[in-house]
């Protein structure tokens, strides 16, 4: 499950905000709570980014003929930071929604530490907050319905089989 879908719905569409123009669509608030109570019960294994950035001016034409997508590999942590808080799971269960239940639903040997294995490892601060926001998303697409929103759950590091390959500024 796409971790927007955990937290918006068809009402946050609002005036045909481009930004909010994502595939799956948005639906009811009422699907939107049917899919965060099934992260909840363990129904859905996993929560992914659902990361499809969008170039700028294809998310400038109106609604119904911009491309769908939002960038949303940024975002992940401090979503599903957010829906845990909302929901009241314990952090450790939330992260494995993003970590090994994610790796064992693709059915790859990630998700966890392992001694002798790569070192893939997200040092995050769950209480920094920070605002979503041109200058701070890193990825080429900068469209999203989050644009503006101050969220929590900040990565400061993040190492790839044991390297460092991105250190917040």
């Amino acid at each position: 499950m796409g971790i927007h879908h955990a937290h918006l719905s068809e009402l946050d569409i609002g005036y045909f905000d481009p930004n909010n123009h994502l595939t799956p669509p948005l639906r009811s608030v009422r699907d939107r709570d049917s899919l965060r109570a099934a992260l909840a019960d363990g129904t859905v294994d996993a929560i992914c980014s659902d990361h499809t950035p969008v170039d700028e001016n294809v998310k400038q034409l109106p609604f119904a003929e911009a491309d769908p997508g939002a960038t949303g590999l940024e975002l992940l942590l401090p979503l599903t930071l957010k829906w845990a808080e909302e929901t009241r799971q314990q952090l450790v269960f939330a992260l494995g929604k993003i970590t090994c239940e994610a790796a064992r639903v693709l059915n790859v040997d990630a998700g966890h530490l392992t001694p002798g294995h790569a070192a893939d490892i997200c040092v995050f601060d769950p209480q920094r907050y920070w605002k979503v926001g041109l200058q701070t998303l890193r990825s080429q697409g900068k469209n999203t319905p989050y644009r503006g929103v101050e969220l929590k759950g900040k990565v400061c590091y993040t190492l790839v089989d044991g390297q460092v390959v991105y250190e917040t500024r």
